[in-house]
Formats: structure tokens, C-alpha cells, sequence
């Protein structure tokens, strides 16, 4: 289906919103943001050849942690096709235009949360990781005392930038997870949960969790934790403990546990449930960037030449050399013809650290020549699995 793609202006955004409500079945009147400009994102529309918008995606221009650096994100939201339009390529001519436009402003990769993957698949993201929320019955959490040396209080609006420091704190040194720098993370001017429980120490906040009530006391209560982070194993269990007190009126916990954490490290993760679970996807925007700006473990050294494949976003596509060392790495053109040919989809997961060479190459995402041995492109998959927590 031939369609023309391009940035959405403000006369185009109710028929966004109208076409995302079929595709979501989201509420008949628009909330003020979605039919007003907003910076920290791009918009991109598909239109036939009469004119009609039959198809719509959202560049979100956020941040990644990774290793302690800084990678730019064109993280994508909000995919819809009209009905009688789906099938016929809209979807990937929108994809492409959002990758070049992503690639002009300088993102280096992109993260999505699909509905559906084989759409995206075809277009080079790959199923990196599981945002998974769990149930847990309140009264299994352990009912810690507060070590000492702890305070616990409710947080105030005038917290929040203390809170958003600690997070950057606990999120930084990993991989994947979201600066919430930017536009698109304005502090808001009053708590954007129903409370707000703080764990200091000496003044310093060290632990930290946003929760909503929920309705009702019976035995369907539910008490949602909406984000939590410690940066010591003490007030980890301070904060359980405070949550465990909720047993008698909320006898639901749900929560996303960050795989690792100090919080996660002191939940009954036994006792619980999976809640929900959200599949996410990964790709590089441009692969040099993806390299080269984001963190590396310090004592790795090594360098594999290899061929990557990417028909939607050319610039990635060729034959390439990484070199790794001193926390740092670089993608460099070579003219040889290496013995490991790359999928964008095997770059992504190995990428992220959410698979090996050896596993990829039975995937059919890498491809070596007969009796060349895959191992060398682990190289691409050190510092561990990459994780992201914030749905979008």
C-alpha cells in the first residue's frame, strides 16, 4: 500500500488519538497532552493517497543507562494501523521513516514494548527481556524492624528530586534501564502516587517506595507498588517491612522486582505469582553509536571482525571490526570478509547480554562459515542482561 510518511503537526493529532483509541481501545476523549504539541518526542503519521492518516508511531526520546554512560534511546510507543490498512506494509514504512529521522537526531538504539512482535521482528528488534510484575500475598513479606540507624517517613512533593537521585543512583551502573532525564520526565509538582515511603540514613535517603492503595480492605485488596529502590541491603528490608504492615487491609502486594536489586534480593520471591508480564524489544539505531557511547566492562580486552545485516536502516549494514578495552569500545569498517555474518535481530540480543554467539547461531540470527567458531561475537554480549522497568 503506497503511503506518504511525515511528522504529525497539531491539526493531525485528534485523528492520531482517534486511530490509537480503535487500535487500544482507549477512552473516547483525549487527555489534553495527546492532541497538543509536547517536546521529548517525535510523531510520525502514514497517509494514503487521499490524504488519510491510516497509520501513526511516536519517536520517544528518551535515555539508557549503560554501565555508567549515557546512551540517546529513540524508544518507539504508540503503533497503530487503521484496520482495513494493516497487512500492507504501513507499519514498516513508518518504522523506517522513524529510524531515519531517529538516526538524524543521533539515537543509538531503540527499545519498544509490542502487542504483537512478528511485525517488529521483520523490521530488526528482537525480544530482549520480560518486564514482569508479580503478586505476592502481603503477608509473606518479612516484617523487618528499621535497622537503628534508619528513619522512615512519608515523602512530600519537595522529595521527589532526592528520590529521582537515588534512582539514578541504583539505575546507572546497569543496562538498559531509562535515565528519566528529559522532557518527557518534568518533576511533577505533587506526588504522582497515593504515597510516598522514604528510608534515611543520617539525612541521606537510601531507600525509596511510591505506592498506591487501591480500594477496598477485603480480601481482593491490593496495595501497588508503582516504583522502589534501595541502595543498601538495610533499608531494603526497612521498606518491606513497612509494606508488610499493610497485611490486615491490602493482602495483595504487586510489584515489579528488578532482577538483582537490593529489594529483590529480600523479597519471598517464592511465594508469589506472575501478575503480568510485558515482552520488550531492543534494536540499534546506529550501531557505531551503540558501541562506542555506552560503558564497558573495565577489565574486558578482545576485538572480532563480523558482517551485519540490516535492510531498514542501511547505514548499519557492512563489515565491521570491534575493538574492546579499557571500559570502552569502537566500531570500525574493514574491507576483509569475515568468517561471522550478523542479523540486526542477533546484534540486538547480543547487544543487551540476553543471549551467547553459539545460541544465536542456532537461531539462525548468526551465520559462520564452515568450521569458523561463533564464540568470538561474545564479546558483543559482555557486562551481563540488560533490563528495562519503565513501561511506555
Amino acid at each position: 500500500m503506497p503511503v506518504t510518511v511525515r511528522e504529525l503537526t497539531p491539526d493531525d493529532l485528534t485523528d492520531a488519538w482517534q486511530l490509537g483509541r480503535l487500535a487500544f481501545g482507549s477512552d473516547p476523549q483525549p487527555p489534553p497532552p495527546a492532541t497538543a504539541p509536547r517536546s521529548g518526542l517525535t510523531r510520525y503519521g502514514a497517509f494514503d493517497e487521499r490524504g488519510r492518516l491510516v497509520g501513526k508511531a511516536v519517536d520517544l526520546h528518551h535515555e539508557q543507562w549503560w554501565h555508567d554512560r549515557t546512551v540517546r534511546a529513540a524508544d518507539v510507543g504508540g503503533v497503530a494501523v487503521a484496520p482495513e490498512a494493516r497487512g500492507r506494509g504501513v507499519a514498516r514504512a513508518l518504522l523506517a521513516a522513524l529510524l531515519r529521522g531517529a538516526h538524524d537526531r543521533g539515537a543509538a538504539v531503540s527499545a519498544l514494548f509490542p502487542t504483537v512482535t512478528a511485525p517488529y521482528r521483520a523490521c530488526g528488534w528482537e525480544v530482549a527481556g520480560v518486564l514482569r510484575t508479580v503478586a505476592l500475598p502481603t503477608a509473606t513479606l518479612p516484617r523487618h524492624r528499621p535497622a537503628p540507624q534508619l528513619r522512615l517517613r512519608a515523602g512530600q512533593p519537595a522529595d521527589l528530586p532526592a528520590v529521582t537521585a537515588l534512582y539514578e543512583r541504583v539505575a546507572r551502573h546497569r543496562r538498559g534501564l531509562l535515565t528519566r532525564r528529559g522532557d518527557l520526565f518534568a518533576q511533577p509538582d505533587s506526588l504522582p502516587y497515593d504515597g510516598l515511603t522514604l528510608v534515611e540514613h543520617d539525612g541521606d535517603l537510601v531507600g525509596y517506595a511510591g505506592w498506591n492503595r487501591g480500594r477496598g480492605y477485603g480480601h481482593d485488596a491490593v496495595l501497588t507498588v508503582e516504583d522502589v529502590a534501595a541502595s543498601t541491603g538495610d533499608a531494603a528490608r526497612a521498606l518491606i517491612g513497612s509494606l508488610a504492615s499493610w497485611h490486615s487491609v491490602a493482602p495483595t502486594l504487586r510489584i515489579c522486582p528488578l532482577p538483582g536489586d537490593a529489594v529483590s534480593a529480600h523479597l519471598p520471591l517464592e511465594a508469589g505469582r506472575e501478575h503480568e508480564r510485558d515482552l520488550w524489544m531492543h534494536r540499534p539505531v546506529d550501531v557505531t553509536r551503540a558501541v562506542a557511547d555506552r560503558g564497558w566492562p573495565a577489565h574486558l580486552r578482545g576485538c572480532v571482525e563480523f558482517t551485519l545485516h540490516d535492510d531498514l536502516a542501511e547505514w548499519n549494514s557492512g563489515a565491521w571490526r570491534l575493538d574492546v578495552a579499557d571500559g570502552g569500545a569502537r566500531l570500525s569498517r574493514v574491507t576483509t570478509d569475515p568468517d561471522l555474518r550478523l542479523t540486526v535481530r542477533g546484534f540486538a540480543l547480543l547487544y543487551c547480554g540476553a543471549t551467547d554467539a553459539r545460541a544465536a547461531a542456532e537461531a539462525g540470527l548468526l551465520h559462520a562459515a564452515t568450521g569458523a567458531d561463533p564464540g568470538p561475537l561474545d564479546l558483543l554480549a559482555a557486562g551481563g542482561a540488560a533490563h528495562l522497568h519503565d513501561y511506555f
